[in-house]
């Protein structure tokens, strides 16, 4: 795993540097500089153009990922990556003519309470398709296995340049409707930047000529296509569902809970960058044990790092709620419920990789089809019934009952499963220590109080990890780095 801990940790770095900004931009900067009903509609555009990118790009990033090392000349390659560079710009076409026709349509759904969105509709669609070239062009760079530039641009570069912008709207060097205009320029620019990047890794002789095996290639694009379709309407469903029965100021309160949960998915999202083409690569070569060790390292590892983010939130909520606006807060139900569903995807290691790596691909994705509709019937149930917090129980129910799923169908099929004595140890401290520190504050600024806690939390975390050697990757990399210290 010496290439995964070293690209992972570089990624893992990037990602939470991207994920410092956007705690600053959406705990801090958007509340401060923007009313709520202009936070919720950014994150409303936002969140729209995540549910239809996957239209765009039907699932040929994925398909770059599993098909790449299986072609066995650069021929070959070159006629993949061509079909995955010119196929979503057709699927782009289609939508914005469809889009042009219908657009009467589409502002009519917006006519009433929140006619806020009506002149921005448009720019859903080009969100949507830049962000699906952004994918494309960034499973491009994962193949020639160098994630780490394509991880800063995903996770750093736009926060970034949120940030910059929201401050010059600060200063009025911005109105309210170029800034909306300027988070958009910063999604293109962010595709172009990493298109020439990994131009510069890989440049291919274009080829009008579709790749080896279409068939095969276009039916794993399909099918991929509806999971990545699932993995994206279970995470931006409920934002979009919120929009259309609640004020929109509503999106923008829940968009803070969700942002402070989802920092636990981080280790997850770095990891991937990297276990995935190992992955596909390790089921094209049917190297069954090598897999079986990989999902084992990977669960313990994200398992144990991403605990330790969970106890820092929730025995933190509180008093991270005192440090933001009132109209912005929220219930800490939302907060713990969607991080114990964020612990739970990391539990799962490189689960995902193999699944949808693997020639089962096509039974799991019923299931996320199923999923979805529970989700979409839960938050119609739900949402009218108990606002904001009902979006919060439809999403963990369905997250929850498809991570269950996962584990027991990777189990059945490959014989593998990530549980085991360590786990367990994990699973027991994290619990502890959260019950321990979660009714214990200091009587001080909200501020020292969470350094204060997290750094005993962590230290003795941290302690405990390395006594026990709970991740042999972890214990690895603190070995590596005192040995360094060492003269």
């Amino acid at each position: 795993m010496g290439i995964v801990a070293n690209q992972s940790i570089k990624n893992v770095v990037s990602t939470y540097v991207g994920f410092g900004l956007g705690a600053l931009n959406v705990l801090f900067l958007y509340p401060k500089f923007l009313t709520p009903e202009y936070y919720g509609l950014v994150t409303f555009l936002l969140s729209a153009g995540n549910l239809i990118w996957p239209f765009m790009s039907l699932g040929v990033h994925n398909t770059v990922i599993k098909y790449f090392s299986s072609y066995s000349n650069t021929f070959e390659r070159d006629r993949l990556l061509s079909f995955a560079l010119f196929f979503p710009l057709l699927l782009g076409l289609f939508f914005g003519v469809l889009g042009y026709f219908s657009y009467d349509y589409i502002l009519n759904y917006f006519e009433g309470q929140n006619d806020l969105v009506q002149p921005y509709a448009w720019t859903i669609l080009i969100i949507g398709i830049v962000t699906a070239y952004f994918e494309v062009f960034f499973a491009w760079t994962k193949v020639q296995f160098q994630s780490v530039f394509g991880t800063i641009m995903r996770e750093v570069f736009h926060r970034l340049g949120i940030t910059l912008l929201l401050l010059a709207l600060y200063f009025d060097l911005l109105t309210v409707n170029t800034f909306i205009y300027g988070v958009l320029a910063v999604y293109v620019f962010r595709t172009l930047v990493l298109m020439i990047y990994a131009f510069r890794l890989y440049l291919p002789k274009f080829s009008w000529q579709l790749p080896p095996n279409f068939k095969d290639v276009m039916q794993y694009s399909s099918l991929i296509f509806v999971a990545g379709t699932i993995a994206v309407a279970l995470f931006d469903m409920d934002k979009v569902m919120i929009e259309y029965f609640l004020p929109i100021e509503n999106v923008s309160i829940y968009g803070i809970a969700i942002y402070i949960a989802t920092v636990i998915a981080v280790p997850s999202k770095a990891m991937h960058q990297i276990t995935n083409p190992i992955t596909a690569k390790l089921l094209n070569t049917k190297s069954i044990t090598d897999l079986k060790d990989l999902y084992i390292r990977s669960s313990n590892t994200l398992f144990l790092i991403s605990g330790l983010i969970f106890i820092l939130i929730v025995t933190n909520i509180e008093m991270l709620y005192q440090l933001i606006p009132e109209d912005y807060r929220a219930g800490v139900s939302i907060v713990f419920l969607i991080s114990l569903v964020k612990l739970s995807d990391n539990f799962l290691g490189n689960n995902n990789s193999i699944i949808f790596n693997s020639k089962y691909y096509k039974t799991i994705l019923l299931a996320g089809i199923l999923i979805v509709v529970l989700a979409f019937l839960l938050n119609i149930w739900l949402i009218p019934e108990f606002g904001i917090y009902g979006a919060a129980y439809a999403s963990f129910s369905a997250f929850l009952a498809f991570n269950i799923f996962k584990l027991l169908f990777v189990y059945l099929k490959f014989k593998i499963h990530p549980i085991n004595f360590k786990s367990l140890m994990i699973l027991l401290s994290i619990s502890g220590m959260t019950l321990v520190f979660y009714f214990w504050d200091f009587t001080w600024h909200p501020i020292f109080n969470i350094i204060t806690k997290s750094l005993i939390i962590s230290l003795m975390y941290i302690f405990l990890t390395l006594s026990m050697n709970l991740s042999q990757d972890i214990s690895d990399i603190y070995r590596k780095l005192f040995q360094k210290k060492t003269p």
